[in-house]
């Protein structure tokens, strides 16, 4: 348990780093903006350093954006998940500050490319260990634990905003650059995790009432118990059905591997779910 953790807090530390490597060596020399809060935090930044008399780092401007939306993740979501989401946006926004931002190339194409790419494999990183960025992957989790809500739909709207902001503000070049960066990172993230919101696990096991007891007590979401047979053994065995987050994939995973490691499990993507999504009781 102690070595998973520390595992995971590894990784929530690499991520965090990559992520400002991403920012502080590629996109704001760039002027290319990434996505989420963290665009948001950066274009505001920019915007500041530019018009205001005054300015505010990306770094602190991401970490202050998160404040509400961790707050309410904490009473409505879940402590584990909450904790590891800020402590990789508190890491991201202490590196932010730390390394200093240097211009690696001339050309905004590779910077855009490489800026995606890194930041990508960061937040990819994160994610497959049951963590996130913080941000609006909080936000996906808290809207998904209250009512199944087009999750894709306002990161589309933020995204939308940064672009279009970047384009009035800066020059629809940028703006242009911007959209390689979100093409390239949503691609990387994909390979790493999965940007598909909603996942169908079907589970393979032995010791049924058990699985189900100890995903009830760590998800939020109903089971379909269905009776399999082994086509080779003829062993009857419990063929466990359950839709999940993509945020949720990493609890699901120790769960199994706790209960029954013997247990075949297959996850494929999810389009659309009708009916009850989340267990009422």
């Amino acid at each position: 348990m102690y070595l998973a953790e520390a595992k995971k807090v590894t990784i929530v530390i690499l991520g965090a780093f990559l992520n400002a490597i991403s920012i502080n060596l590629f996109l704001i020399p760039a002027n290319v903006y990434a996505s989420g809060f963290t665009g948001t935090a950066q274009l505001i930044s920019r915007i500041m350093e530019s018009y205001a008399p005054f300015s505010i780092s990306t770094g602190i401007l991401l970490l202050i954006l998160n404040v509400p939306v961790t707050i309410i993740a904490w009473l409505k979501v879940g402590k584990s998940f909450t904790f590891y989401s800020f402590l990789s946006v508190l890491l991201s926004s202490v590196f932010l500050e730390i390394i200093p931002v240097t211009r690696v190339s001339p050309d905004i194409l590779l910077n855009s490319v490489f800026g995606g790419v890194i930041g990508a494999i960061g937040v990819g990183m994160t994610l497959k260990y049951g963590a996130s960025t913080g941000g609006m992957d909080i936000i996906a989790m808290l809207l998904s634990r209250m009512k199944d809500r087009p999750i894709g739909t306002y990161f589309f709207l933020l995204n939308s905003v940064i672009i279009l902001t970047a384009g009035f503000v800066f020059g629809w070049e940028k703006a242009l650059y911007t959209l390689v960066t979100l093409y390239v990172s949503t691609r990387v993230v994909d390979a790493i995790h999965t940007r598909h919101e909603k996942l169908t696990a079907m589970i393979i096991t032995s010791k049924g009432e058990e699985m189900k007891k100890a995903i009830h007590s760590r998800l939020v979401r109903g089971i379909t118990r269905i009776t399999a047979k082994g086509g080779y053994s003829n062993e009857t065995r419990d063929m466990m059905m359950i839709v999940i987050t993509r945020y949720e994939l990493y609890d699901l995973e120790r769960i199994i591997k706790d209960v029954d490691p013997k247990a075949f499990t297959n996850v494929i993507e999810t389009t659309a779910v009708f009916g009850f999504f989340r267990r009422d009781n």
